[in-house]
């Protein structure tokens, strides 16, 4: 039998669309592949699936009903990972639950459901990074803007945490990595895209575009950050550990001084 390879679009709801299309027609090889990074594989023939929200929600109610929301949970976290392959991993998850009439979600001697545990802590990891992490700047439009460049694609878990801290502001979280930004205008949230200058340094604050009480607030921040980092009790190396150096590009407090 000719493998198949399922293409689809690569939001969570086409994944999901996909596991429908495998249930339905019983297939037993078969891919998935984002089509975004969709290589051809040799003896394989290709497959688009038009995402259907009405089949993706099919199988996410009926995956909450045979597993806890924690497993739910974790498979869409595992989901935002952007890993090679982790479309094809969750999928042997989904069909170990699917198949089985006791419940088999914790059952980590499978090893689509201990990889997908493993996966989900990392970009939970990665979640919690950003939310401590995000330096807001007011641009000249009274709008807080912050840039961020997680290494999976997160901005969907933060949101719900940066409309509720900041509720009262209008701010946009840009994720320069992916090319795309969530919107907040103090009533609801939404994806947007953005075009920036060429070459935009993005770890800079442009006085063209940021207000200046911006710079105020920067060297406010930095003089207190400064007055509470005691020198002789310094300890680079557990500093490292919980704020990583690839965040610090896009800290105000690790920039020189302005």
């Amino acid at each position: 039998m000719q493998e198949k390879t399922l293409v689809y679009d690569g939001s969570f709801e086409g994944f999901l669309s996909c596991v429908f299309y495998v249930f339905e027609y019983k297939l037993q090889q078969v891919t998935i592949q984002n089509q975004l990074t969709n290589q051809n594989r040799l003896f394989s023939e290709n497959e688009s699936i038009i995402t259907d929200l009405e089949k993706s929600d099919r199988v996410w109610q009926g995956l909450k009903r045979k597993a806890s929301t924690i497993t739910s949970t974790k498979i869409y976290y595992a989901f935002l990972s952007e890993k090679e392959n982790i479309e094809n991993i969750l999928l042997s998850y989904i069909q170990y639950i699917f198949n089985h009439q006791q419940k088999v979600d914790t059952d980590y001697t499978h090893p689509s459901v201990l990889k997908t545990s493993q996966v989900a802590k990392n970009v939970s990891r990665e979640k919690h990074r950003m939310e401590a992490f995000v330096r807001f700047k007011l641009t000249k439009d009274t709008i807080y803007f912050a840039n961020i460049e997680p290494d999976f694609n997160v901005l969907p878990l933060i949101s719900k945490h940066f409309k509720n801290r900041y509720a009262d502001q209008k701010w946009v979280i840009y994720d320069i990595k992916r090319n795309y930004g969530m919107y907040y205008n103090l009533q609801t949230l939404e994806f947007i895209n953005m075009e920036f200058p060429k070459n935009f340094d993005f770890t800079k604050t442009d006085n063209n575009f940021f207000s200046d009480k911006e710079f105020h607030f920067q060297k406010l921040w930095k003089d207190y950050f400064d007055s509470t980092n005691i020198k002789e009790r310094k300890n680079i190396k557990l500093h490292v550990r919980h704020v990583p150096k690839r965040y610090w590009k896009y800290l105000s407090e690790k920039q020189p001084d302005l």
